[in-house]
């Protein structure tokens, strides 16, 4: 979960500020920040696979995920995450539980919705990598290698479609030989969503043992 989490973060949340790199693949980067935080809400569906072959391990996953400002609800691997500005509510079905938390940043485990948008992403050096053509798409990739030396990540590749200035894809490598890739099957901008859809309604789940951290 920490690993995915941490990808999908990683995904969205860039601002670039560093020196020294690309200036084509920083602008590149720019105008990609810059159309997300242009939309009302995003409404994406994903699919997440992580791999070791030397470990012979394979997992896959979906999910989907809808953020409008600072609120979000994240779907993923049975377990709901309903953040509505104030507070976190995190929803097992499998173990009929809601754990309720107040502060959105002290979890490594969750997305926080200011760093989704806002991120300064200077821990890289960054430059741009190859064109690829994927389903008749032309998907440019930049190259993000981190900066300090102990980091667990190896390289980042993070792949936009050139047309839309949408984020097709994101690869990371580790140096322990795991490749994780968190890849957009749906990318919808802008979709009508009720004042409750990012809110947490006790009344749904009145059977549930209520986890209040705080």
């Amino acid at each position: 979960m920490r690993n995915y989490i941490l990808l999908l973060w990683t995904l969205f949340s860039f601002v670039v500020q560093a020196q020294n790199n690309d200036s084509e693949a920083q602008e590149l980067l720019n105008k990609v920040s810059t159309k997300v935080k242009s939309y009302k809400n995003l409404i994406l569906e994903f699919k997440y696979v992580l791999e070791n072959t030397e470990e012979k391990i394979r997992q896959e996953t979906r999910g989907d995920v809808a953020i409008q400002g600072d609120k979000y609800v994240l779907n993923i691997l049975g377990i709901t995450r309903i953040y509505d500005g104030e507070s976190l509510f995190t929803i097992s079905s499998e173990d009929e539980e809601v754990t309720i938390s107040s502060n959105n940043t002290s979890d490594e485990n969750t997305i926080t919705p200011s760093e989704l948008l806002n991120f300064y992403e200077d821990g890289y050096a960054y430059k741009l990598d190859i064109i690829q053509n994927v389903q008749e798409k032309k998907i440019q990739y930049v190259r993000l290698n981190p900066i300090t030396s102990n980091s667990e990540i190896k390289y980042v590749l993070l792949g936009i479609n050139i047309k839309t200035n949408h984020i097709h894809n994101l690869i990371e490598i580790g140096n322990n030989g795991t490749k994780t890739t968190l890849t957009i099957n749906s990318f919808k901008t802008n979709q009508p969503v009720s004042k409750t859809f990012f809110q947490f309604d006790k009344n749904k789940y009145s059977s549930y043992y209520i986890n209040r951290l705080d």
